[in-house]
């Protein structure tokens, strides 16, 4: 799911092939659009709020697809990878995007143009991500961050960071919204926080190991203080980036872990599991919170 960075939307991807857009302020399911013939698995908005590009599920087309939420049309197909895409990152400030696969590729993209821009090939499942600027993105893969310049990408990584014996599989790679962070998942439930300008292993965080076909996901919280993440139990977990140490927990009955997602510049989040729930601070304890900070 992905929240729209100036509008009050959210969409969603989900198992039954259908994309939903929602509006965050009341909470409601503003349409339902089917991909019966595609699948849907990784769903991101453009610029515009009812514009969304999404990756497919079905095993035999690979395409990624600009989809008009407004009248259901596509826009555009960006045809390059030949195996699952898993990774998928738009750039905040250029009509850009780049997508990592299971084929090894990682492809880089302009939304107004069918064909590629850039190809990087990689050795493992990779996982990308730009940074607020869309001056650098970063993929990750068999234990290490590569740091590219968006601008002259085809030399290579100009930092490359490790985050220790951690060589599971990759599953989500984040910035900071001030840039100075950065946050990789792996699939043996380890999340790892790290400066993005000199590539220090700042902490770990570790829940429940996740099985080979679902995704632990995390996010930081606006302002970079906390990382939020889900666990291969299902439950949903809440650390101090400057500690280091558990704030909050909140366990499920669900045994796959939820996706999840700050709103941008809001004190709520949102996950997503067999259901979809919307999560805001108890002012309440707001102020034995500041007293105990």
């Amino acid at each position: 799911m992905d929240f729209h960075r100036t509008s009050s939307y959210l969409v969603t991807a989900s198992d039954d092939e259908s994309i939903r857009l929602y509006d965050v302020g009341s909470a409601t399911c503003l349409k339902t659009i089917n991909s019966k013939k595609y699948g849907v698995d990784l769903v991101c908005f453009t610029s515009h709020p009812t514009t969304v590009i999404y990756s497919s599920k079905n095993g035999w087309d690979e395409s990624l697809r600009l989809l008009s939420l407004n009248d259901n049309k596509y826009l555009r197909y960006f045809k390059g990878h030949h195996d699952r895409v898993v990774s998928l990152s738009l750039c905040a400030r250029k009509e850009c995007f780049i997508s990592g696969s299971l084929d090894q590729t990682v492809l880089l993209w302009d939304q107004r143009a069918e064909k590629c821009q850039g190809l990087l090939r990689v050795q493992g499942k990779p996982t990308t991500a730009y940074d607020e600027q869309g001056v650098v993105f970063a993929i990750a893969y068999g234990g290490y961050i590569r740091m590219f310049d968006s601008r002259k990408y085809e030399k290579g990584p100009f930092d490359i960071f490790s985050v220790g014996e951690d060589v599971s599989d990759t599953n989500v790679v984040k910035f900071s919204n001030d840039g100075r962070l950065m946050l990789l998942t792996t699939s043996d439930g380890h999340i790892h926080v790290l400066d993005s300008f000199r590539g220090t292993l700042l902490s770990t965080y570790n829940v429940k190991p996740i099985s080979s076909n679902s995704m632990l996901e995390a996010s930081f919280s606006p302002e970079g203080m906390f990382v939020i993440s889900g666990s291969g139990d299902g439950s949903v977990y809440a650390w101090s980036v400057r500690s280091g140490k558990e704030v909050a927990s909140w366990m499920s009955s669900e045994m796959e872990p939820p996706v999840i997602k700050w709103a941008p510049g809001s004190l709520m989040f949102a996950t997503g599991s067999s259901e979809l729930s919307f999560w805001i601070p108890d002012l309440s304890k707001l102020g034995a919170y500041v007293d105990r900070k």
